[in-house]
């Protein structure tokens, strides 16, 4: 299984097209002219995305994949059933897939398609200017988890930066350094995390050193330490922040980013439609609770709607120089959510379901 030429076009170009976060304007015009080919009402919002909507009806489905990358060029190249490039996989795929798969949509349905920036940035400025938007009926998140597997949870993140200052010694002098004093300092922290340690991996709280600095003016000694958490449901982004707190006192603590965990119903309709189709294209699907976050985390809780991540690759190939998406899994997510759309033209829409009157009852509790 291929994909169309015109869809390989698509996939191909987009990743051609650098768009490290905060670099994306040429690839959002490319994709929005893209989309206008494919008869899409297509431009780029306030914030800077790509949208594009198509189709008219009671039902509205959002598809919305994050348009830029990490740092790092990686020469583009298709050869041996693969495409080869930075976004390949994390997630101009899955973006791709959702532009390709809604082209025709069957009646009833509208379909907005967003290319969101700055989700791979702590800003994730993309998500949310459109979680401002009105709730669709459904949403689905481009991510990496494979043609047959359907993510429906992401720990939440807490990024923070720690300082150190005290005044500045002679490096005879005795004692611990600034950089000793900062390892100590971060020993204290990750003990603290280990706390919530838990059997299962994504009910456990993560905590990570992602960087340290020091610095010495002559008269003063500076530390800087750049601690991440990944944090699963029940914990929370405040909970962990008072947690370091403690663990860091005496220090100055800065929160730079912060995301509270989501976790959708792998029963809801939508849910249930991609397993339908999964196994219409010969697979079973697999549901992924994903350790990462995504733009899921930023618009499930504004939403509420049924929400899945979904997209071709291979997330093991997220963020590294031989990042590579498997053709014919692109071709097959391609398929999975076209039938997914169809589905969603079958169902009554949110709107409708809230202004169907309910019917009257008697006394007795008894329907008239």
């Amino acid at each position: 299984m291929e994909p169309s030429p015109s869809d390989l076009e698509l996939v191909r170009g987009l990743v051609a097209i650098p768009s490290v976060s905060g670099q994306e304007s040429r690839a959002v015009g490319w994709l929005v002219e893209r989309m206008r080919e494919r008869g899409y009402r297509a431009g780029a919002d306030e914030a800077g995305n790509a949208v594009g909507e198509i189709g008219d009806g009671p039902r509205h489905v959002v598809l919305i994949g994050h348009i830029d990358t990490v740092p790092g060029g990686i020469p583009v190249s298709v050869a041996g059933g693969e495409l080869v490039g930075r976004g390949a996989v994390d997630a101009k795929g899955a973006l791709a897939a959702f532009v390709s798969a809604a082209t025709e949509p069957p009646p009833g349905v509208r379909v907005t398609v967003v290319g969101a920036v700055e989700e791979e940035s702590p800003t994730s400025a993309g998500a949310r200017h459109r979680a401002r938007q009105p709730a669709p009926d459904w949403c689905v998140v481009g991510e990496p988890s494979g043609w047959n597997g359907v993510a429906i949870g992401y720990k939440g993140r807490l990024v923070a930066e720690i300082a150190l200052e005290r005044h500045a010694r002679h490096g005879a002098a005795p004692g611990p350094t600034v950089a000793e004093e900062a390892l100590a300092l971060w020993g204290r922290v990750a003990d603290a995390a280990r706390a919530h340690a838990a059997a299962r991996a994504f009910d456990s709280l993560d905590c990570r050193l992602e960087g340290m600095w020091t610095e010495g003016d002559g008269l003063a000694e500076r530390a800087r330490l750049r601690v991440g958490y990944r944090i699963p449901p029940g914990l929370g982004p405040s909970l962990v922040e008072a947690g370091l707190r403690e663990a860091a006192a005496g220090a100055t603590v800065a929160v730079v980013a912060a995301e509270e965990p989501a976790r959708s119903d792998r029963t809801s309709d939508l849910a249930r439609a991609f397993a339908r189709s999964i196994a219409a294209a010969g697979g079973k699907v697999t549901f992924l609770l994903k350790s990462g976050t995504s733009d899921m985390n930023v618009l499930l809780p504004a939403w509420r709607c049924p929400m899945v991540a979904y997209g071709p690759g291979d997330s093991a190939y997220d963020h590294t120089p031989v990042e590579r998406l498997v053709l014919a899994d692109h071709a097959r997510a391609i398929a999975v959510l076209r039938d997914v759309l169809r589905q969603a033209a079958e169902r009554p829409s949110a709107a409708s379901i809230r202004a169907t009157p309910r019917p009257r009852r008697t006394a007795t509790g008894r329907p008239e």
